[in-house]
């Protein structure tokens, strides 16, 4: 008898980290930052730069960031960052000076930041921090109406290779469905600026699944993208979220399985468009050219490696310990966290995060590696945690090869297949742990 194998919903939850923030709690004694850095390896770390501020939110937004600066509150936000900056560079101490393999400023909007600004953010990651931003790679984030040419020249000009810009749709009409109104010709002459500048990676972020998209209109976006032969192209599933405006106004009679047939649809239709337009799959949502110039450094993996963040919306990643500030998305919330922030002057402990311990980090490494389209070797797996990945998620990784989402099910390399990939938002929930789970849904949504 053939049994019926049913499908989980495929948009649950985005694991772009693990465990999200909703799973931070404050923590209780506040742990110093000389010790949670204290025996860590610094010879390859990511730095993050968080800039919370954004010219208008889009109605899918869930970020932490808040619509606009009152004047003068950029200045303090920097101010502070610089207090933070300091006092993390004293806790790594210099028995080993710390080394960044990769950076990323990202927000919220950090070209919402003004020219002289972003130079002073710049300042902080070189002479404060260390870092060498013309010799290592540096992504930052931009949308339209302020990737400016001023702005845009203090990013090429401190060693941005890679500049990533939130368009979500060409079509006008899609744009203010989504709470994002922009004008087309905006977007054209932003990213005639960004070519100008001769950043060697222009990535370009695309939405399925807005309100009223259809397979044409979607495939103009992506054609319009195409255009500008990007070296990446993020393809990224809407989602409506609580406290967000379209959570606000969402149709109740839209049938949700409808919806993820919709966006399912979608995404195929964009997936093999841009494999047939010589890009290569790297993730669910990311595709390169495949003649692009290599971006990621060498000696860094996210799943092993150390990173810094620094702003109110930045986490920190130890071996034992993920850390940040309070997490929020309702606009009052934000904005009473930032301004806690800029009056913050002691940055010397950790104030919200959660301890890693027993088979959390074993969880983080697998999500961060299957969810990529080349998937991990099972030696890698072996030799840092001593054990088989079957050995800890055999009932995981068993019900994916029944779905026929995972490709030669006990070979020495585990990887998904494409429709696996598809279901990527389904999968990656699936490997949270039970305390995770209970402490996201415990969160309240604010």
């Amino acid at each position: 008898m053939t049994r019926t194998i049913t499908l989980p919903r495929p948009y649950q939850n985005y694991v772009y980290a693990y465990p999200h923030k909703t799973a931070y709690r404050p923590l209780a004694p506040r742990p110093a930052l000389t010790d949670l850095w204290a025996g860590q390896s610094r010879r390859a770390l990511s730095l993050y730069l968080h800039i919370p501020f954004c010219e208008v939110r889009c109605g899918f937004c869930n970020l932490f960031t808040r619509v606009g600066a009152p004047d003068g509150l950029t200045g303090r936000y920097l101010d502070a960052l610089t207090r933070q900056a300091e006092a993390v560079r004293a806790a790594l101490g210099d028995a080993e000076t710390p080394r960044f393999a990769t950076a990323a400023i990202g927000g919220g909007t950090p070209t919402f930041l003004e020219a002289g600004e972003l130079t002073r953010l710049c300042d902080i990651a070189e002479n404060i921090m260390g870092a060498d931003l013309r010799a290592i790679p540096l992504s930052v984030e931009a949308s339209p109406s302020t990737a400016t040419a001023d702005r845009l020249a203090v990013l090429a000009g401190r060693g941005t290779t890679r500049l990533s810009l939130g368009v979500q749709s060409f079509v006008e009409e899609e744009a203010r469905a989504a709470v994002r109104p922009q004008r087309r010709a905006d977007v054209e002459a932003a990213l005639g600026r960004i070519r100008d500048t001769a950043i060697p990676v222009l990535n370009i972020d695309l939405i399925y699944g807005i309100d009223g998209q259809t397979a044409a209109t979607w495939r103009e976006s992506l054609d319009a993208a195409l255009a500008w032969r990007p070296e990446e192209i993020y393809l990224y599933p809407l989602y409506v979220r609580p406290l967000t405006g379209l959570g606000r106004h969402t149709d109740p009679a839209v049938a949700e399985r409808d919806w993820d047939e919709q966006r399912l649809r979608r995404y195929a239709e964009g997936r093999d468009h841009l494999l047939a337009e010589g890009y290569e799959q790297v993730s669910m949502r990311m595709f390169r050219r495949v003649d692009a110039p290599p971006q990621g450094p060498d000696d860094y993996a996210c799943q092993t490696d150390g990173m810094i963040g620094l702003g109110c919306g930045a986490r920190s990643y130890t071996s034992g310990t993920h850390y940040s500030f309070d997490y929020a998305v309702g606009p009052r919330e934000v904005r009473a966290i930032i301004d806690t922030y800029v009056a913050t002057t002691d940055f010397t402990h950790a104030a919200y995060g959660r301890v890693i311990d027993g088979d959390e980090s074993e969880r983080r490494y697998l999500l961060q590696s299957l969810l990529q389209a080349e998937g991990f070797a099972v030696a890698d797996y072996r030799l840092r945690f001593g054990r088989e990945p079957y050995d800890s998620f055999a009932s995981e990784l068993d019900m994916l090869a029944e779905r026929g989402w995972l490709a030669d099910p006990r070979s020495g390399h585990l990887r998904l297949t494409a429709t696996g990939l598809a279901y990527s938002d389904a999968i990656g929930p699936e490997f949270f742990s039970p305390a995770v789970r209970a402490a996201m849904a415990a969160y309240e949504h604010r």
